[in-house]
C-alpha cells in the first residue's frame, strides 16, 4: 500500500502535464507543425507502429552492441590504468583528450571509416558511453581499503582472490552507476550516428519526418527513443539491485576478516 502511495503524486503530475499539453495548445492556436497535441502524437504512433517498431529494433540493436563494447573497453582501460603505471601515464591523457572533442564532430569520421554500416553507429555509441565507465571503475579501484588488502596478503591470499573479494566489492557501486548513465547515453549515440548516415533506425525516421514537417511523427519517434532509454536504464537498475545484494555478502566477509 505504501509503494502505491509513493507513485500517486508522480502519476497525478504526469496526467496534469498531458492534459495541459492536450488542451492548452489548441487554446493558444499553436500550429501543428510546431507542437502537435498529445493525442495526435499517440495517433501517429499507432498509425505507424509497424514502421516505428522496425526502426526501433535497429536503433536498440546498435545501442546494445555499443553499450556492450563500451563496458568491455571501459573496464579494460580502467584495469590497465590501475595495474600498470606506464600505461596509466600514456592511456589516461588520451582518454581525457578524447572527451575534449565534441562527439558529434567525430561522428562523420566514423561514417568515413565504417561507411553506412551498423559499425559506424556502434562506434559513435562507444564514443558516448565508454568514458563514464572508465572513470567510475577507476575511482572504485582507487578507493580500495589498503589496510584490508595488506591483511588479505598476510593471510596468504593470491592476487585473484584479493581482487575478487576486495576490489570487486569496491568497484561494483561505481561501475553500476556509470553503467546506468552509459545505458541512457547509448540511445543518444545511436540516434546521432543515424542522423549522420543511415538507411534505417529511429534517428533517420525522425530526420525524414522533420524534413516533411510531420511534427506528430517526430514526437512519436522521440517518445519511443525515450522509452528505449528507460528500458536500458531499468536493466542497469535491476543489475544494481541484484549485484549489490551479492556485494553486501562480500562486505560482511571482509569485515569479519578485518576483525580477525
Amino acid at each position: 500500500m505504501k509503494k502505491i502511495k509513493d507513485y500517486i503524486f508522480p502519476l497525478i503530475f504526469l496526467i496534469i502535464i498531458i492534459l495541459s499539453w492536450e488542451f492548452i495548445i489548441p487554446y493558444f492556436k499553436v500550429p501543428n507543425f510546431i507542437l502537435p497535441r498529445f493525442s495526435e502524437i499517440i495517433k501517429a504512433l499507432v498509425d505507424q507502429k509497424d514502421l516505428i517498431y522496425k526502426h526501433s529494433l535497429i536503433t536498440l540493436g546498435e545501442a546494445l552492441l555499443g553499450l556492450i563494447a563500451s563496458v568491455i573497453i571501459g573496464i579494460s582501460c580502467a584495469l590497465s590504468i590501475y595495474l600498470w603505471r606506464n600505461v596509466s601515464k600514456t592511456l589516461y591523457p588520451i582518454i581525457i583528450f578524447s572527451q575534449t572533442i565534441p562527439t558529434i564532430a567525430l561522428s562523420p569520421i566514423m561514417v568515413m571509416w565504417f561507411g553506412y554500416t551498423i559499425w559506424s553507429k556502434v562506434a559513435v555509441v562507444i564514443l558516448f558511453c565508454f568514458f563514464p565507465i572508465v572513470i567510475s571503475t577507476l575511482d572504485g579501484l582507487n578507493s580500495v581499503d589498503r589496510d584490508l588488502e595488506d591483511v588479505l596478503k598476510a593471510l596468504g591470499g593470491n592476487r585473484f582472490q584479493i581482487f575478487f573479494k576486495l576490489h570487486m566489492n569496491s568497484v561494483l557501486p561505481n561501475f553500476l552507476s556509470s553503467f546506468k548513465i552509459a545505458a541512457t547515453y547509448s540511445i543518444s549515440g545511436a540516434t546521432i550516428g543515424e542522423w549522420l548516415g543511415a538507411e534505417k533506425g529511429l534517428g533517420i525516421y525522425i530526420k525524414r519526418a522533420a524534413g516533411m514537417l510531420q511534427a506528430d511523427s517526430v514526437f512519436a519517434g522521440v517518445l519511443v527513443l525515450s522509452f528505449l532509454g528507460l528500458i536500458l536504464f531499468s536493466v542497469g537498475f535491476l543489475l544494481e539491485k541484484i549485484l549489490l545484494k551479492y556485494r553486501r555478502g562480500l562486505k560482511e566477509d571482509n569485515h569479519e576478516i578485518k576483525k580477525a
